[in-house]
């Protein structure tokens, strides 16, 4: 075996079916995924049957391809996630953004985000928002105003809203002691994603 094809190490059973598995699951043939690597497909085959290891380049390489990462293509398991969020007083230290507060209620770096969020009176009332994903909102104290596209809804505690967040919305709390909510989104591709995701605070 040419050492130049053992850039990660001497062996790596289970990789070959890792990286046949993964290319057909994303509906791509040998020829396609060589093309998009920069390998010839007899290399990528010779990978895919365990005839050749892969260097680092080329793990890193496919990984992109297949939208995965080289630990998940080496068969290594992620680290499990906190499944609990400890939480606190609504009113305590959070993201502030714009007059709302945040506060994280849920992990990290998942697909469905969850917040508490206090909504002051006046604040963000005029902001409509246009943007991919769906939303809820559960109103926990106060009530809430939510309106979508020409439609308007006056939330009491204990009422609820899921909509396509693609629909225009604003959001204003109704009582000037403003308003707390629950707030699940999966808005990844959204500013407000990086509020959950801890990478500051912005408007969404």
């Amino acid at each position: 075996m040419n050492p130049a094809d053992t850039g990660v190490a001497d062996e790596l059973p289970g990789i070959a079916p890792r990286l046949r598995d993964l290319r057909r699951n994303r509906g791509l043939t040998l020829e396609g995924a060589a093309r998009r690597a920069g390998l010839s497909p007899a290399h990528l085959s010779r990978l895919e049957t365990g005839n050749r290891q892969p260097s680092l380049p080329m793990l890193l390489g496919l990984a992109r391809i297949y939208g995965t990462t080289v630990s998940e293509l080496l068969g290594e398991m992620p680290p499990e996630r906190d499944a609990i969020v400890r939480g606190g007083p609504l009113g305590g230290a959070g993201a502030e953004a714009d007059g709302w507060l945040y506060r994280q209620a849920g992990g990290s770096g998942r697909a469905m985000q969850a917040l508490r969020v206090r909504v002051p009176y006046g604040a963000q009332g005029d902001l409509v928002r246009v943007h991919p994903g769906e939303e809820w909102l559960y109103v926990l104290d106060g009530r809430l105003r939510v309106v979508l596209g020409e439609t308007v809804h006056d939330l009491d505690p204990g009422d609820s809203a899921h909509f396509d967040s693609l629909t225009p919305h604003r959001i204003a709390a109704l009582d000037r002691a403003g308003v707390q909510l629950l707030f699940v989104h999966t808005l990844l591709q959204s500013p407000a994603a990086e509020l959950c995701l801890g990478s500051g605070t912005h408007r969404f």
